[in-house]
């Protein structure tokens, strides 16, 4: 009698804990998604601890209630505290300077492949941001799939990115309709927050066809706040991305094949690569983005291509154009310099991705830009920005063909001529541009941090102050020196 007189009371006890609306955050020790805390959270929680279930910081922030990292009694005994009459912490919250995303996978399930979608709905509130316009509502949600995405971000860090797919194209927050969008985590890099958004800007002001456009967002997932993200246009084939006819996959008409083709210089290999050993004795690998599976016709026709691509680009006479059948000179000179002006050792080593369009004499396009997570790595007390990327670059780190096409006097004129117009007309904006991106998401950082101590997002104008003050403009002003003719 008496223990069932203790459950009830510990019952009632719980159910005092109030339960939160679903279009709020879960309170904290809510482990079987009723968005109440009660007994058969307590349940839930003893099962786990018998079972010896292993800690993991993203999902189980709600479960760890005293926030030790650990799922064990100390989490029952504070929730116990609370039943005394002690409050237990808040769950960290938006800054709701930013709209926010929020979305709920089917069953609360955890997101945790990157092969296999959720079904999920998701809203997004604006909050009040005139710019930008609501989608959805908590009570009349829309249909989406999300999983995971990324590979050292994926499996290295406790915020994890992601990959949205909606039933129906759609634009978002003043982007272009599409299906296909990408929730950037930003916490692989001390200045991951803003890493991306600056060359993003750069490419756009120098003339690049496209480059994927991305607006901060707070995001809640099944409750839990999870932080800053960037919602971004995932790069696809699409006229309101890479502008390119769509090649099927498996084609095998030989006019049909040349193009459109959109592609990725790896640095992981994986056997449906196109792969073949670079002039100077370095394993190739192109990952095909579209179209993704090849015909043996397909397949042979785009390594062929890079092959004499490859071929032309190593050979002795430097004063050879025959290279510039095969790469558009200009888009690759502007690509470069973007490169080198974040100092990206990682450039042409992975994410690096080109496109073609069809026609026996289309050449590859170097772009869209992606993937800014190892510039400015270089960076030591004792550094100096006074090297091109592909020079003391790490010895992990190959960048392919750039070095080689850096020999070539025509692309040095054409690399000179395109930074003349960086250096006049782009470098004095860029200034404004990271003050005002750094008041945008300044008050979301700190929110971040609080949800993820470890993901450093806490003083972001601090952090674009050193960053442009000891890495970006050194590093300008050295390349200056080394392609300028005079300051402006």
């Amino acid at each position: 009698m008496k223990k069932i007189l203790t459950i009830f009371i510990l019952y009632m006890a719980f159910s005092c804990l109030t339960a939160h609306a679903q279009s709020g955050l879960r309170p904290r020790g809510d482990l079987n998604c009723d968005w109440e805390v009660n007994i058969a959270d307590v349940n839930a929680l003893l099962d786990s601890i018998y079972s010896d279930a292993k800690y993991h910081s993203f999902y189980s922030y709600a479960t760890d209630v005293n926030g030790d990292k650990e799922i064990n009694i100390a989490d029952i005994n504070m929730i116990i505290d609370a039943i005394h009459g002690k409050e237990l912490p808040a769950m960290p919250s938006y800054s709701g300077t930013l709209p926010v995303l929020y979305i709920n996978t089917e069953g609360h399930r955890n997101i945790d492949s990157k092969e296999e979608y959720l079904f999920a709905e998701w809203w997004l509130d604006n909050m009040g941001i005139e710019e930008y316009e609501p989608i959805g509502s908590a009570a009349q949600p829309l249909e989406m799939q999300i999983k995971g995405r990324g590979n050292y971000t994926w499996t290295h860090h406790d915020k994890k990115p992601f990959r949205l797919k909606l039933p129906q194209a759609r634009p978002m927050l003043g982007m272009p309709s599409s299906r296909h969008w990408v929730l950037i985590s930003g916490a692989d890099f001390w200045i991951g927050q803003f890493n991306n958004a600056l060359p993003f800007e750069i490419g756009r002001r120098m003339g690049m066809a496209w480059n994927p456009r991305q607006v901060p967002v707070e995001v809640v997932l099944n409750g839990q706040y999870i932080g800053l993200y960037h919602l971004t246009e995932k790069i696809c084939v699409d006229k309101n991305r890479v502008n390119i006819i769509k090649q099927k996959d498996n084609e095998t008409d030989p006019q049909k094949i040349t193009g459109g083709w959109l592609m990725e210089i790896d640095n992981y290999y994986e056997p449906d690569q196109i792969s073949f050993t670079e002039g100077n004795g370095w394993a190739f690998w192109v990952t095909p983005q579209s179209p993704e599976v090849l015909s043996d016709v397909q397949r042979t026709y785009m390594t062929d291509f890079l092959i004499q691509t490859d071929s032309a680009i190593y050979c002795e006479d430097k004063s050879s154009t025959e290279w510039e059948l095969y790469i558009d000179i200009d888009s690759l000179a502007i690509f470069y310099i973007i490169q080198e002006i974040m100092d990206d050792t990682e450039g042409f080593h992975g994410s690096c991705f080109l496109h073609k369009e069809r026609g026996d004499s289309t050449k590859l396009i170097f772009g869209p830009l992606w993937d800014f997570g190892s510039c400015f790595s270089r960076y030591s007390s004792s550094y100096e920005f006074d090297h091109f990327i592909y020079d003391e670059a790490p010895s992990n780190l190959h960048l392919h063909w750039i070095a080689e096409i850096a020999k070539f006097p025509r692309f040095q004129e054409c690399v000179r001529n395109h930074w003349k117009r960086f250096y006049t007309d782009i470098y004095p904006q860029l200034d404004h541009f990271l003050d005002e991106f750094g008041d945008k998401i300044e008050a979301a950082g700190n929110c971040d941090y609080n949800r993820w101590p470890k993901s450093e997002c806490d003083n972001i104008k601090a952090r674009i102050n050193f960053t442009r003050n000891l890495c970006l403009y050194p590093k300008i002003e050295w390349l200056q020196s080394q392609w300028g003719t005079e300051a402006p």
